[in-house]
C-alpha cells in the first residue's frame, strides 16, 4: 500500500482507506482535512496573535479531533466559547508594549507537581511564545538538581521552593549567589498523607518512630511538618524521621513500607489515594490558608543581564497565574497539563486536585475549592516566616537581619508593577500579618515569634 501525502501537512503519511478510520477513503479523508484546514486557517487568521489558535491546539491536541470541533460548532463559536472561560482579551494586551528580549532561547526548570501550574500552562498555551520567546520547560528530577543547574547557570529561570532561594542567597546548603523570588507560584496545594495502614493514628500525638518525607530540607513542606508535629508536642528531630524524597517518588515509598507518610505537594497526595495506598490526614491549608508554597524565580545576574526577557517571561507567568485562580478554567487546565511532557498523570488525578473536589481515602468526597490555589504577590512576610523556621530548626545561627534579606529576595515592588501594567489587582502592603495553626505571626516581631516556641532546635 503506498502513502499519500496531505500537501498541506506533508511530514504525516495518510493511508489509502484513511488512517483515521472516519472516512470511507483517502481520497475522504484529504478533502475533509482540507475543509478542517481551511477553517482552522479562518480560525487563526480572525484571532489576534494567534492566541485563540494555541489555546485551542492546547486543549484539543489531536489534529483531527480539532478540526472537526471547529468544523461542527464553526471558527465564531468556537472562539466565543474558549473566550467565555479563557482571558482571550487579557492575553492579546499582554504582547503590546514590550521591548525586545535580549535572549530568546530560555530553559526553564520544573518539578512535575501542581505547584508549578501556572508555569508548566504557560508553555502549551502559547504564553512564552506570544512575549517573543522560545522556551524549553525542562521536567526535573529533584530539587537539589534544580538548584545545581541554577547555580550552573544550566536554566534561565526555574520553578523553587519558596524557601529556597533565600537559602541559596544566604549562602545556606550552597556556595551564595543572589537568587530572585519574582512570583508565587501556588498558594496551599499540600497535604500530609498517611498510609492505609495508620487510619486508626490520626492524633499526630500517636506519630513517635514515625518516618516521614518531605521533598527538601528547604521547603514549606519541611517547615510545616515539623510545626505540626512540635505543635502535638513532638520533636521533629527526635521523635520522628524527615527524609528527603523527590515528590515523584513519595507514592511508590509509602506504598513499600519505606515511609509511613509525607507532606508533599500534589498531585501526589491525590495519586496515593488514587493508588488506594494512603489517605489524607490534613490539608495544609487547614495549618497556614493561603501560605505560600513554590515560587517562579532566577538569580539577580540574569535579571541584571536579561531585563527584557524576564520582563517577558514575568508577564507570562503572571498572565498564567491570573488565568488559574479562576475557579472555571481548573478542569480545561487540568486536560493542558496532566500529559506525558508535563506532569504526566491521570487527568482525573489533577482535575480532584485543581478543582477541589475530592477523594479523601478514608470514604469521603470533599469539596474544598482552593485546596489549591495560585496567588502569585511574594509577600515579604511571608519570606520573613520562613526565615524564622530555618533559625529554629538550626540551618540558619546567629542574627539575622530579615527585613533586609526578605525585601532583597522577593520582588514585591516588580510583581506588583508587572501585575498592575497586565491590568490585574493589585494589594496594598507588603507585611501582612497572618496565622499559623491559630497562632498570629507578626513580622515585625520575628525573634519574639520564635521565643515563644517550646520545641526548636537546642543551640
Amino acid at each position: 500500500m503506498s502513502d499519500y501525502f496531505d500537501p498541506f501537512d506533508a511530514d504525516r503519511p495518510l493511508r489509502l482507506g484513511c488512517s483515521c478510520g472516519a472516512h470511507a477513503s483517502a481520497t475522504e479523508h484529504a478533502t475533509a482535512t482540507l475543509k478542517a484546514r481551511s477553517e482552522t486557517a479562518d480560525f487563526e487568521a480572525y484571532s489576534n496573535q494567534f492566541i485563540e489558535a494555541a489555546l485551542m491546539k492546547a486543549l484539543f491536541p489531536q489534529d483531527v479531533v480539532r478540526r472537526n470541533f471547529i468544523r461542527a460548532v464553526g471558527r465564531r463559536t468556537a472562539m466565543a466559547a474558549i473566550g467565555s472561560v479563557l482571558p482571550i482579551t487579557s492575553l492579546q494586551a499582554m504582547a503590546q508594549d514590550k521591548n525586545a528580549p535580549e535572549k530568546k532561547d530560555l530553559k526553564v526548570g520544573f518539578i512535575p507537581i501542581t505547584c508549578a501550574t501556572p508555569l508548566i500552562m504557560a508553555h502549551p498555551l502559547g504564553f512564552y511564545r506570544n512575549q517573543g520567546l522560545n522556551v524549553e520547560v525542562v521536567k526535573t528530577a529533584g530539587w537539589a538538581l534544580i538548584r545545581d543547574k541554577m547555580l550552573n547557570k544550566e536554566y534561565d529561570a526555574t520553578h523553587f521552593l519558596s524557601p529556597m532561594p533565600l537559602a541559596i542567597s544566604m549562602g545556606v546548603g550552597s556556595n551564595a549567589t543572589p537568587m530572585q523570588v519574582a512570583s508565587i507560584q501556588n498558594t496551599n496545594g499540600q497535604a500530609i498523607t498517611l498510609a492505609n495502614k495508620h487510619k486508626d493514628k490520626r492524633d499526630p500525638k500517636l506519630w513517635k518512630g514515625f518516618k516521614f518525607a518531605v521533598p527538601f530540607e528547604y521547603s514549606m513542606h519541611n517547615f510545616l511538618l515539623r510545626y505540626y508535629v512540635a505543635e502535638a508536642g513532638l520533636n521533629p528531630d527526635t521523635d520522628i524521621q524527615i527524609r528527603v524524597v523527590p515528590p515523584p517518588e513519595m507514592v511508590a515509598n509509602l506504598r513499600a513500607g519505606n515511609i509511613d507518610g509525607f507532606l508533599g505537594p500534589d498531585p501526589f497526595n491525590q495519586r496515593a489515594v488514587f493508588e488506594e495506598v494512603g489517605f489524607i490526614h490534613v490539608l495544609t491549608k487547614e495549618l497556614w490558608n493561603g501560605h505560600p508554597c513554590c515560587a517562579f524565580g532566577t538569580s539577580a545576574e540574569f535579571i541584571q543581564k536579561n531585563p527584557n526577557s524576564f520582563a517577558a517571561l514575568y508577564r507570562a507567568v503572571l498572565t498564567a497565574s491570573a488565568m488559574a485562580r479562576k475557579p472555571e478554567n481548573r478542569e480545561l487546565i487540568a486536560k493542558v497539563i496532566s500529559p506525558a511532557a508535563y506532569l504526566n498523570q491521570p487527568e482525573t488525578v489533577i482535575a480532584q486536585v485543581l478543582t477541589g473536589k475530592f477523594a479523601d481515602g478514608l470514604g469521603k468526597v470533599q469539596n474544598v475549592p482552593d485546596r489549591a490555589d495560585f496567588d502569585p504577590i511574594p509577600w515579604q512576610s511571608m519570606a520573613v516566616w520562613m526565615l524564622t523556621q530555618m533559625k529554629r530548626w538550626g540551618y540558619v545561627k546567629g542574627d539575622i537581619n530579615y527585613k533586609q534579606i526578605a525585601e532583597k529576595v522577593f520582588m514585591l515592588t516588580d510583581a506588583k508593577k508587572t501585575m498592575k501594567a497586565l491590568g490585574q489587582p493589585v494589594p496594598d502592603g507588603a507585611y501582612p500579618k497572618f496565622s499559623v495553626m491559630g497562632k498570629v505571626f507578626d513580622p515585625a516581631k520575628p525573634e519574639d515569634y520564635l521565643k515563644s516556641f517550646a520545641i526548636q532546635k537546642a543551640a
